[in-house]
């Protein structure tokens, strides 16, 4: 029996712990956000956060994860909630400014890599409220394991996104 911390809610699975953690989260909690992309860290599809920081769940093993805090997209609300101290009344109707930017910019295309990419946006505007373009592509390329990859090309829309959810986080709402 593994004990997992996933979304703010604690999780008790019968699992291996060499058990890869994106296979738990999609089969065991049914959490459809992380994606299997490659299976090998080098896309972002699978992409979490643990503890705040983009990790890619496919190659991430059930032991490596032990009691740390995982977001999954399913929980960037909830996490942004928390962090502004919403009521639940308020909380229950508020997406995450990540989110809601990827709404509002209408930014997916096919929307496969868009679980990775807005993984990836949380944890830039966690660190950087006011990241420039170039660190925005920095951090899409060259800040993690591998790119964050995009079969449909849709990065400058992405980049976009990017800069809308700061000004919605800077505004608080």
């Amino acid at each position: 029996m593994i004990r997992l911390n996933v979304n703010g809610a604690r999780h008790e699975v019968q699992a291996a712990g060499d058990t890869p953690l994106l296979y738990v989260l999609r089969n065991e909690l049914l959490l459809t956000g992380p994606q299997f992309g490659c299976g090998l860290a080098q896309c972002g599809a699978c992409s979490v956060l643990i503890d705040g920081k983009e990790v890619r769940s496919c190659v991430t093993s059930l032991s490596d994860v032990g009691d740390k805090e995982i977001t999954t997209l399913e929980g960037l609300s909830d996490r942004w909630a928390k962090q502004k101290n919403l009521s639940v009344e308020v909380a229950k109707d508020t997406l995450h400014p990540v989110q809601q930017a990827w709404i509002e910019e209408q930014t997916p295309q096919c929307g496969f890599c868009q679980n990775g990419m807005m993984i990836k946006a949380t944890e830039l505007l966690e660190s950087n409220p006011h990241p420039t373009t170039a660190q925005i592509k920095e951090a899409y390329t060259t800040s993690g394991v591998s790119p964050n990859l995009c079969r449909c090309g849709t990065y400058t829309a992405i980049i976009e996104a990017v800069k809308h959810a700061a000004v919605i986080m800077e505004g608080g709402r």
